[in-house]
This record gives structure tokens, C-alpha cells and sequence, in this order.
């Protein structure tokens, strides 16, 4: 195969010392993030003038920086992404950036950005049709879902123009809802996902019915290991990446050995041997090929397995008052254990200071700052990174390199955004006509429809409806549409348009390339587009947007600043069913429709539509008692998203008002 066709290995980087693993192992490119802006801010990340100073030794021994800035953008935000985006330029000057808000798209042209613009995958680019419109918006590159399989993958590299082309996760933890679809923590309390907040909800244990407690919705890790062969064969395919932010540098190091060795060696029987044992020494989460081979999908949900990070070595025991463990193999000083599970009280995770031999004891030390109770006997524990002395010996020498390469001056940066054109303003604004309440159906209602009605674009529902309801109503197109859905919804708006349709709702930028052919349409830019700002209000505006709904999740500051000069109409969604995630694989434990307890007793159920799987609590969206303040904004619509309830579920004494007193960090 021709060189220039091999796929970089690119590598994780939370900390230094993961930063100088990657290189020693000579990977091609590292991806980092920022102390802000960052979507796994629960990493130590990088200060500018520390990252400067990596990315020279980077370049040095060949290896591009790549630095994370994916996170959304709140209104306020703008002006300080803009500044520390021009520090960057001129202090660490990256190979790529790395977003998920269209503002950044905006943010790099005004500061003059010279390095190349990847579209993360929370960007969620998932179906052909939409890499037209993100190489028309200035990305170099897209980062697919993780959820798509081969044959998607090979379709979506042979829809990539000229001038784009794909990355691909090949390693790491796997989320169990679609990236840039996922609320759930966000919904339980303002942690969230879309700005690198997780608490990761989904790693829990939760309860149906009688059912003792098991890890539902917690995924293995993604593998493809030996499944990478065929993806030599799509030069399209330009990055294999590693997931792992978190991760310490025995991790990066082995798995970025092992990819390119799979890469390099692609017929070489011990090759493969030697990758897949480097693989079994990385410590991550027990792994699967999850969903890639569409022939032989595997589900990498085990609700019995251990879904937890790093490599289980030992129980927890008791002698008298001690706790104590036995190790399943030899500890070295320096190497880290976690005592129980991240979400167990009392969990912590602690370095081994003394050799323990393979079955020999370790007392357990008593911790002050361990909280609640003490762990019980059995309690597993978990290696989750090594201090191994050949590869601690390669990254003190890189670090003592460090020393050619000194601290730049990082100047503060004076750059000022230019913002976009406010619409005019409407001089009944705040008083007068009272906001447009749109209802968004799953089917057709059986008595009135309240307000003006909107349904979910399928075939049985336009089928169902007459002609002039059609013209009269908005069509939403789901929040996900996957490759081998492209030509279905492109059919769908031409079936609808032909009785009368005319204004859609686009749950994604992406999905504005379906109605290049359809210049009467009227679009709205929809909630899980997760507007949070002007910048991207005017970028969703050029791809022919004439109003749009802003995301629910931001708190009632956050909606006060962006309901101001924005360059088209909004609105919000007020009331209704509002997801904690969209999933497309779902364990077979998991019954639809009934209801699923979390350990702090919060109700949940599960509903599939198409090939989505719809992740709802168990109590609505309710911003009602809002509703004046909304319209003293200016906010010209308000949305209710109907579901019919579950007989199962039982009816809540509560509803939600999403992050509207809280602060989102």
C-alpha cells in the first residue's frame, strides 16, 4: 500500500507524563486539551505556556499536537474562547484544533487560525449527506460516532469531498449514548456533557423491577484491533485515534506500540500476536469489537462483566479489624490501584510503595479522606496504571529534552470578537402577542391539537395526515440519522414537500443538505442542534435557518444573554418529554417501556424509534411558570415534545426545570 495512505495513530494526552508516553512510542499526532474549553475537563490538562513548550519537543521528534477545544460555547463565552484561540495560535501554534460548537468554526477564521479545524464527534456528523456541509464550513476533517460499522464507515469515506476526510476511534471507552446526544447528566444536575462535566450516570447500578442492581447501561471498551485491516484499504480514513484523556502514560504507550504495529504489519501473523499482547497489558476496561462488523455486531454491554476502568487484580478481605488483598500478579512501586468502583462510596485510589509478589498481602491503608462507610469484603480492586522502569527511563529522558526547548512568553491576547448583525428588533418585543406554542407529536393526536402541531418526519405519519394539515405543520427530522438512513430521509422530504410541507426542523447543521434542493422549505434549526450562542445562531442563519430552537439545558442567565441581538427569532423548549440520551445499542436486559430505578431511586424508562433507542426520566421538562419572562426576552416560540406515558411507569409527582437555577459550569 502507498506510504502517504497510512492512517496517523494518534494518541491521548491528559498530563505530561501521558504526553511524553505518546512520544516515546512515536505516535503520529496527540490530541490535548486546555484548562477550559475542553470536553474531558475532568483531566489535568494543559496550561498554554506548558502545552507550548510539549508541542516544540513534539515537533521535534515528528509528532503533531492536536489541541481539544470542543466543549459548547455559552453565550458569554465567546469573547474568552476567541483570546485564549489567539494564544494558542501564537504561543503553541497546533497542527488542528478540535470542535463541537460551530462558534469555534467562526472563532478560528477571526483570529486568523492557520492550522486545520477537525469536527469532534460531538459534533455528531453521522450520515453522508452532512460531510458536503462540513467541508463548506471550513473542517478539515470529521471524527465519525463510534456506533458506526464498517460498511458505514466505507460509506461515509466514499460521500468524503476533496479537501475533507475522516478519523475514527479504534480504542478507548465507549459511551453508552450517541456523543453530542447525551443529557443525562446534565438533566440530574447541571453537569454537563456537551462542556465536559460528566459524572458519568451511565456507569451506575440501576434496578427493573425486582431485579437485583446491575451496570445497565455501563459499555465495555472498544477494541477494533485486529478488525483495523480493512480500513488500510479507505485512504480517506486519515487518523486511527485512541480514546483515554484520563489515562496514564503505561496506557498511551501500549496501545499507540500496538495500533501501529496492527498498521505496519497488516499480514504478519506475530505481528498481530505481539499487538493484541501489548493490548492485554494496557489496563483499560475489559474490551469488545463492539458494533463494527455489521455481520457479527457484538453488544459491549455486560450488566454482570466489569465495566470498570483499569484491570481487576484482587478482592477485598478481612483479618479481624484489617482489610487486606491478595494481587493475581506481582505490584511494583509506583504502579496506582483503585479500591471499588468510582461511583462506591468510599472508592479511592492509591500508588503501591513497596513491591507486593503475586499473591502475596497488602494492607489496605486507612484514609481520613475516605468518605462513608468502609468498604465491605469483596470489594474489587483494580490496577489502572503502571510505573513500568524501561518506560519511566524513556520519559524521564524526553522531560530532561524539555530543557532545550524554553517556556515562551504567553502574551495576553487583545483580539475581540466581531459579532454577527442582530436582527431588527420588533417594537411590540415583550409585550403584545404572546409567543407561538408549537406541540411536537410522535403521531397524530387523538383529540385537539393545542397550538400549532409538529410531528416526527416518517412515512407512516405522513401517510396519515391530510394535505392542508401537511402545509400547516413542522416537520422534525431526528436528532440522529445514521449512514443507511441518508437516502430514506432524503426521500421522506421529497414525499413530504410534494403534499404541501413546508417548514422542517433540522436536529443537526449537518442535515441542512438535505433541502439544497428544496429552496422554498423554511427551516428551524432544532433543539439538538445545541445552540448556546450568537456565533453559532448566525452560522445556523448562512445554512439557511430562518429562526431557531435553542438548546433546553442552559440555565436562565445563559438564555437572557443569548436571547439579545440574535440574528434570528428563537425559541425553546418549554414543556414535554426531553431525553437524558439517545443510544443505538441497548442491552437485551433492558425491556422497552418499563421502569428502570437508579441507586438514588430516580425513574427512567426506554423507548425505541427507528433505530434509536430513546433514554427518557421518568418526569418532564416544565419551564410553564417561565413562560412571561420568555416572552419579555423576545422569545417568539415555545415547545412541547408529547410522548405518550408508559402504563408501566408510574405517573410523577415532580417535573424538571432543567439547569434554569443553576449555574453551568
Amino acid at each position: 500500500m502507498n506510504k502517504k495512505h497510512l492512517p496517523e495513530i494518534m494518541a491521548p494526552a491528559g498530563d505530561k507524563g501521558s504526553y511524553l508516553a505518546a512520544v516515546a512510542a512515536g505516535a503520529d499526532a496527540i490530541y490535548v486539551g486546555l484548562k477550559h474549553f475542553s470536553a474531558r475537563m475532568m483531566a489535568k490538562n494543559f496550561s498554554i505556556s506548558e502545552l507550548a513548550q510539549l508541542a516544540t519537543l513534539g515537533r521535534d521528534h515528528g509528532t503533531k499536537t492536536y489541541v481539544a477545544m470542543n466543549t459548547l460555547v455559552k453565550p458569554g463565552d465567546p469573547e474568552s474562547a476567541g483570546r485564549l484561540l489567539d494564544r494558542l495560535q501564537k504561543t503553541v501554534k497546533p497542527y488542528a484544533i478540535i470542535v463541537q460548537d460551530l462558534a469555534m468554526l467562526t472563532l478560528a477564521k477571526q483570529v486568523g487560525f492557520t492550522g486545520e479545524i477537525h469536527l469532534s464527534t460531538l459534533a455528531n456528523v453521522s450520515h453522508p449527506a452532512g460531510l458536503e456541509i462540513a467541508k463548506k464550513l471550513g473542517a478539515h476533517r470529521v471524527v465519525v460516532p463510534r456506533e458506526l460499522n464498517l460498511d458505514e464507515v466505507k460509506a461515509m469515506a466514499e460521500a468524503c469531498p476533496k479537501g475533507l476526510d475522516l478519523e475514527i476511534f479504534v480504542h478507548g471507552a465507549l459511551c453508552h449514548c450517541v456523543s453530542g446526544r447525551c443529557y443525562w447528566s446534565s438533566y440530574l444536575g447541571g453537569k454537563s456533557g456537551l462542556r465536559g462535566r460528566c459524572v458519568q450516570p451511565c456507569r451506575r447500578l440501576y434496578r427493573q423491577e425486582k431485579e437485583n442492581p446491575a451496570r445497565l447501561f455501563s459499555c465495555t471498551d472498544l477494541s477494533l484491533d485486529l478488525l483495523t485491516k480493512p480500513l488500510l484499504e479507505m485512504p480517506k480514513v486519515a487518523a486511527w485515534k485512541i480514546e483515554g484523556r484520563k489515562k496514564g502514560p503505561h496506557y498511551v504507550f501500549y496501545t499507540v506500540k500496538a495500533y501501529q504495529i496492527l498498521r505496519d504489519n497488516p499480514k504478519d501473523a506475530k505481528a498481530k500476536k505481539m499487538a493484541m499482547d501489548l493490548l492485554e497489558q494496557a489496563l483499560g476496561r475489559p474490551t469488545s469489537h463492539s458494533t463494527f462488523l455489521p455481520q457479527r455486531p457484538f453488544m459491549p454491554i455486560d450488566p454482570k462483566g466489569e465495566t470498570s476502568s483499569g484491570r481487576m487484580v484482587a478482592e477485598i478481605k478481612r483479618d479481624q479489624k484489617k482489610l487486606y488483598f491478595q494481587p493475581r500478579e506481582q505490584l511494583n512501586p509506583g504502579d496506582l490501584i483503585r479500591i471499588g468502583y468510582e461511583d462506591q462510596p468510599g472508592h479511592r485510589t492509591i500508588p503501591i510503595r513497596r513491591r507486593v509478589p503475586k499473591r502475596g498481602r497488602m494492607d489496605i491503608p486507612y484514609s481520613r479522606h475516605a468518605t462513608g462507610p468502609s468498604l465491605p469484603v469483596g470489594t474489587k480492586i483494580f490496577l489502572v496504571d503502571r510505573r513500568e522502569p524501561e518506560l519511566s527511563k524513556l520519559i524521564k529522558g524526553l522531560d530532561a529534552e524539555l530543557e532545550f526547548f524554553p517556556t515562551p512568553e504567553s502574551k495576553p491576547s487583545v483580539f475581540t470578537v466581531t459579532w454577527p448583525k442582530a436582527k431588527a428588533r420588533s417594537k411590540s418585543r415583550g409585550k403584545g402577542r404572546s409567543a407561538e406554542n408549537i406541540t411536537v407529536y410522535r403521531d397524530l393526536p387523538r383529540g385537539r391539537v393545542h397550538g400549532k402541531g409538529a410531528y416526527w418526519l416518517e412515512h407512516g405519519t405522513i401517510a396519515k395526515i391530510n394535505r392542508s394539515a401537511i402545509s400547516q405543520s413542522q416537520w422534525w427530522l431526528p436528532p440522529v440519522i445514521w449512514p443507511d438512513e441518508d437516502k430514506k430521509y432524503r426521500s421522506l422530504i421529497r414525499e413530504a414537500v410534494k403534499k404541501g410541507a413546508r417548514e422542517f426542523v433540522i436536529n443537526s447543521p449537518w442535515q441542512a443538505a438535505f433541502f439544497t434542493d428544496h429552496k422554498k422549505s423554511i427551516l428551524v434549526a432544532g433543539p439538538f442542534c445545541n445552540t448556546t450562542n450568537r456565533l453559532a445562531l448566525s452560522v445556523l442563519k448562512g445554512l439557511g435557518c430562518s429562526s431557531a430552537i435553542i438548546s433546553p439545558e442552559l440555565p436562565a442567565e445563559d438564555v437572557q444573554i443569548l436571547s439579545q441581538n440574535s440574528p434570528i427569532p428563537l425559541g425553546i423548549v418549554v414543556k414535554g418529554m426531553w431525553p437524558f440520551g439517545i443510544a443505538r445499542f441497548l442491552s437485551e436486559e433492558v425491556r422497552f417501556d418499563q421502569p428502570i430505578k437508579s441507586p438514588m431511586h430516580e425513574t427512567m424508562f426506554v423507548r425505541k424509534y427507528g433505530q434509536n433507542n430513546w433514554i427518557y426520566p421518568g418526569w418532564e421538562l416544565d419551564l410553564g411558570n417561565e413562560s412571561k419572562t420568555l416572552e419579555r426576552l423576545g422569545f417568539k416560540f415555545f415547545v412541547t415534545m408529547k410522548e405518550d406515558w408508559p402504563k408501566a411507569v408510574p405517573r410523577p409527582k415532580r417535573t424538571s426545570i432543567f439547569n434554569w437555577r443553576l449555574d453551568l459550569l
